[in-house]
């Protein structure tokens, strides 16, 4: 049976750095993947290269790249939950814990993948984690996804360990490297790549793996 993915994750682009290659891997072998993104990053301060958005319309830009982002990954179904950006944190845990519970509940996914609380930088991708393990907690044992987080705060791997996976996706860097390019109000993927290929081997070590760890519920 082919695995049925969740990804759930607070921003646009938030999939396009850190997993965009293993969820097109996860899709070409038959996975069906769901990315629900909490909000649409309206907060955001980058408004493109040279600026093309303004606070005003900046909402709609994000959503259409979160669209497009995805569609060059493979996703088959993208839900945008309406959160406020960098928010999250101050956000009525009942009611985030609540729409991803319904969330987990209508589509019983085998593999959840999120931010690992604490050790994600932003506060809004710690929020996120921990409302996603929050949530999950909560489900018998035997009802449980496999939650699969990455972490990159400083000396996080002092706290936590080594990743318990890295993906290869230097097969997959096409997609990820359109991913990126998606997002195109927050960054240019030319900048990234200036004049390398994506066979480069510069590039390759760059954006080639990704590194996940699997979160321990005791």
């Amino acid at each position: 049976m082919n695995p049925n993915i969740v990804v759930i994750l607070p921003h646009p682009d938030d999939e396009a750095f850190g997993l965009s290659g293993t969820l097109a891997k996860h899709i070409e072998d038959g996975a069906y993947v769901t990315y629900a993104c909490l909000t649409l990053g309206e907060m955001g301060r980058n408004m493109g290269i040279p600026p093309f958005a303004n606070r005003v319309t900046l909402p709609a830009i994000r959503k259409i790249e979160l669209e497009e982002s995805c569609h060059a990954i493979g996703i088959q179904d993208v839900r945008m939950l309406g959160f406020h950006d960098k928010t999250l944190e101050f956000e009525d845990k009942d009611k985030l814990d609540g729409q991803i519970g319904q969330l987990l509940e209508e589509l019983r996914p085998s593999i959840v993948y999120t931010f690992y609380p604490g050790y994600s930088v932003h506060p809004d991708h710690d929020a996120c984690g921990a409302a996603v393990i929050r949530t999950i907690s909560k489900l018998a044992k035997d009802e449980r996804p496999v939650v699969y987080c990455m972490a990159f705060s400083k000396n996080h791997e002092q706290a936590i360990g080594k990743p318990d996976h890295i993906n290869d996706v230097k097969l997959f860097l096409k997609q990820k490297m359109e991913s990126i390019q998606a997002h195109r109000s927050q960054f240019q993927a030319a900048e990234l790549l200036g004049s390398k290929k994506l066979e480069d081997a510069e590039i390759q070590a760059r954006f080639g793996t990704e590194r996940f760890f699997v979160y321990p519920f005791h």
